[in-house]
């Protein structure tokens, strides 16, 4: 199964690929330049089908538990200060997504989107100390049925171009299913109350809907 976002990139991709191929077996040339269209047709088909595929995730609902927002390793854990919504401290974990990762955004927690915002920004590499609050990024609050809010921010990368966030103020949402897309490598930071249990560590890997972040 392939992500919706990605239809455009991979139309272009088949018609590349179609071009590649039609060049190596109707045009005269060396039988080395043959077979490098081939491979290179190929490689293109190959890397955007890998990028934009959206495998099924077995979501099991918790309402005591975050589960992951992204596939990928876990860069940062640490206590820091949330300027832009809960002006406090929070317990943040970074997710970094490298290029081969699945990059499918799915909501950490189930309940209410009480803040949705479009940040522009910068393009720093995503492991930048200041990817955070100088990158392009979206920032999501969601309101726990148990009075906990959840916050989240898609961070653009280096690569990065385009964000894609679905979450819309007011909406109700379930733990699991998709929030959204980052293209082409990124991270994710979520923002966790003082006293949850974080329940991962530093260089795990994760995968988005599945692993389990923190336990309220």
């Amino acid at each position: 199964m392939f992500h919706k976002e990605g239809t455009p990139s991979i139309i272009i991709a088949l018609i590349s690929a179609a071009v590649l191929l039609g060049l190596a077996f109707t045009v005269e040339m060396p039988i080395w330049l043959h077979f490098l269209l081939v491979i290179l047709a190929v490689f293109i088909v190959v890397i955007i089908l890998q990028f934009f595929r959206n495998p099924k995730r077995t979501v099991i609902l918790d309402d005591t538990t975050i589960v992951s927002p992204v596939d990928g390793k876990v860069v940062v854990i640490e206590k820091v200060t949330d300027h832009e919504f809960f002006k406090g401290e929070r317990m943040m974990i970074s997710v970094f997504m490298s290029p081969i990762n699945v990059h499918v955004t799915r909501y950490p927690i189930g309940g209410t989107i009480s803040y949705s915002k479009y940040h522009p920004g910068k393009y720093l590499v995503a492991w930048h100390p200041k990817a955070s609050e100088e990158n392009e990024r979206t920032t999501v609050v969601i309101d726990h049925k148990n009075g906990a809010q959840i916050m989240y921010r898609q961070i653009a990368g280096a690569l990065a171009k385009r964000i894609v966030n679905y979450a819309q103020e007011e909406s109700q949402v379930i733990q699991g299913d998709d929030s959204g897309f980052i293209k082409f490598g990124s991270r994710v930071d979520v923002y966790l109350p003082l006293d949850a249990t974080i329940r991962v560590e530093l260089n795990q890997k994760l995968k988005g809907g599945e692993s389990i972040l923190a336990s309220f």
